[in-house]
C-alpha cells in the first residue's frame, strides 16, 4: 500500500521528467540540424571570400620628375583614402633623371613615402613610356598584383567604389576602364582611355615577354595597348565603367558629364577650382574633427 502511494506521489515528477526529455531531445536535434545548416552555409559564405579574397592593386600614376607638387598634392588625395576590399599600392611613375636637383629631391621623396618607379626611358608622350611600365613590373616589384593600374595624374580616383567595381570581376584576363569612343558601351571594340586603365596581372607578364607590344611602341599609347591585346587575342574578360568614369563637366564633349554619387574616376582636372569642386562634392574632409588648433 505504501509502495502505491509513493508511486501515485511520484508520478508527476516522473511525468514531467520525461516530458522535459522528450522536449529536450527534440531540441537538440532541432539545434543540431539547425548548427549544421548554418555550418553549411558558413562553408559556403567562406568559400565567396576565398573566391574573391582581398584583391591587390597597383596604380601607377604617369608623370614627370619636375611635378613635385602635383605629386605632394596626389598623396594627400589617396593617402586618406582606403577600402576593406583590396590592399592598394600608389606609386608614382617617370623615366630617368636628367638633372642634378631632381636626384636630391626625388630621394628626399624616396625616403620620405617610398612611392616612386623611375622607369629606364627618357620622358616621352607616345613613344614607350607605357610598354616600359607595364613590361618592367614583373622584373622590378617584389611581388606580384592581381591587378595593375595605369593613370594620368590629372584624374581624381575614389579608391573605395574602385574596389566594389573590381571585386565581382576576374583575376585572370582583365581589362578594365573607360572604352573609347565615348559613345560606345562595348568594350570589346576599341581600347580604353588612359584617363585610368587596369590589367589583370597575367596580361601584364604577358606584354613583358611578348614580341607584339615590344614590336608597336610608338603611337598614342592607350590606343597602343588595346591593339596589343586585339593582335595577341588578350583580355577576353572587359569591363567599361561608364558612367562612373568620365571626364570633368564641359571638358570632352560627350566623355564628360556632370559629377555624380557614384563616381570611380574623374578625369582632366587641370585646374585648383576644379579640384576644389570634385573634393566639396565628394566631401572628402568630411572625417576632419573639430579642434581649437584650426578654423575652416
Amino acid at each position: 500500500m505504501r509502495r502505491r502511494q509513493l508511486f501515485l506521489v511520484a508520478l508527476p515528477s516522473l511525468f514531467l521528467f520525461f516530458f522535459f526529455l522528450h522536449f529536450f531531445i527534440l531540441f537538440n536535434v532541432h539545434v543540431k540540424s539547425t548548427l549544421i545548416a548554418k555550418s553549411k552555409n558558413a562553408i559556403t559564405i567562406c568559400e565567396t571570400p576565398l573566391q574573391h579574397k582581398q584583391f591587390s592593386l597597383l596604380i601607377g600614376i604617369l608623370t614627370r620628375p619636375d611635378n613635385y607638387d602635383r605629386r605632394h598634392f596626389l598623396r594627400l588625395i589617396y593617402g586618406i583614402q582606403s577600402s576593406p576590399l583590396a590592399h592598394i599600392d600608389v606609386k608614382f611613375v617617370f623615366c630617368n633623371l636628367t638633372k642634378p636637383e631632381q636626384r636630391v629631391l626625388i630621394a628626399l621623396e624616396i625616403l620620405r613615402f617610398n612611392d616612386i618607379i623611375i622607369l629606364n626611358c627618357t620622358e616621352n608622350m607616345n613613344n614607350g613610356k607605357t610598354y616600359t611600365y607595364f613590361s618592367s613590373l614583373p622584373r622590378i616589384l617584389s611581388r606580384p598584383y592581381d591587378y595593375i593600374m595605369k593613370a594620368d595624374d590629372d584624374v581624381f580616383i575614389r579608391l573605395a567604389p574602385l574596389a566594389l567595381s573590381l571585386e565581382p570581376l576576374p583575376r585572370l584576363d582583365l581589362y578594365y576602364g573607360f572604352v573609347i569612343p565615348c559613345t560606345s558601351m562595348n568594350p570589346h571594340v576599341d581600347y580604353m582611355s588612359g584617363m585610368g586603365f587596369l590589367l589583370s596581372w597575367d596580361i601584364v607578364e604577358w606584354i613583358g615577354n611578348s614580341n607584339i607590344p615590344e614590336n608597336n611602341t610608338n603611337g598614342p599609347e592607350d590606343k597602343l595597348v588595346g591593339k596589343w591585346l586585339k593582335m595577341g587575342n588578350k583580355a577576353k574578360n572587359r569591363f567599361s565603367n561608364k558612367p562612373a568614369m568620365y571626364d570633368y563637366p564641359g571638358t570632352n564633349g560627350r566623355c564628360s558629364h556632370e559629377l555624380i554619387p557614384e563616381t570611380v574616376a574623374v578625369h582632366r582636372l587641370k585646374r585648383w577650382d576644379q579640384w576644389s569642386k570634385v573634393l566639396e562634392f565628394f566631401n572628402v574632409t568630411k572625417d576632419l574633427e573639430h579642434s581649437n588648433l584650426y578654423h575652416l
